[in-house]
């Protein structure tokens, strides 16, 4: 187990000249400062599989476009794609189709990654409180529904539940088959109420309930 942090509270200081007088009397303890607890951010998702295919495409293109200058330096005649795509490129217009498809798609593919590189991801990882400085928790949104169903079944008149689990609101959608609707509401939403206040979260979630009959079967 690792101990970030050891706090030590030191009363009084005894020296040996002094250990023969009468002691000093006591100052009342001192309550420590309370420090604000750190900030809870979201997890980054570290991206394995974007990050090696555009690493792959760079590496072959610029492999072979090397090669290529490499072999015209060495009196070799120019790869024959090089030499189309060159061509192609000095002689179409600007407002050409294909030109203007192929520059979209590579407008959006760096915006694809502009988004990937600027936002955390990980949207399945709800981060909880931070307590002590150096620990981090995140708790799995299917875990965190999962939690708050069983939670809402055992209310009475409750049949079945549904939970959608969002980062900012939780949607419950909860059958009764006996009992007012009011009452089964109000008692689901107390329940769910101390739930998502017992799964630590840095950031409550809004709560939604909505309860309704079973379908009549025909």
């Amino acid at each position: 187990m690792e101990v970030p942090e050891v706090a030590v509270h030191v009363e009084r200081l005894h020296s040996p000249r002094t250990a023969d007088r009468a002691p000093a009397p006591e100052d009342p303890p001192r309550e420590p400062a309370e420090q604000p607890a750190p900030r809870a951010r979201r997890f980054w998702a570290v991206r394995r599989i974007p990050a090696a295919l555009l690493a792959l495409i760079i590496l072959g293109g610029a492999g072979l476009l090397l090669y290529d200058v490499a072999a015209v330096r060495a009196d070799r005649t120019a790869m024959r794609w090089r030499s189309e795509l060159a061509d192609e490129l000095a002689i179409r217009p600007l407002d050409d189709t294909w030109l203007r498809a192929g520059a979209s798609l590579a407008a959006l593919i760096g915006i694809w990654l502009l988004v990937l590189a600027a936002t955390p991801g990980l949207r399945a990882v709800l981060p909880m409180r931070r307590d002590h400085e150096g620990v981090r928790a995140g708790l799995d949104r299917d875990a965190a529904a999962l939690a708050l169903r069983d939670r809402a079944m055992e209310v009475s008149g409750v049949q079945s539940v549904r939970v959608k689990m969002k980062r900012r609101k939780v949607a419950v959608r909860a059958v009764s088959h006996f009992r007012e609707l009011d009452e089964v509401r109000a008692d689901v939403e107390s329940v769910l109420g101390t739930g998502i206040d017992e799964l630590g979260l840095a950031r409550s979630p809004a709560l939604t309930v909505r309860v309704g009959r079973p379908l009549k079967k025909r």
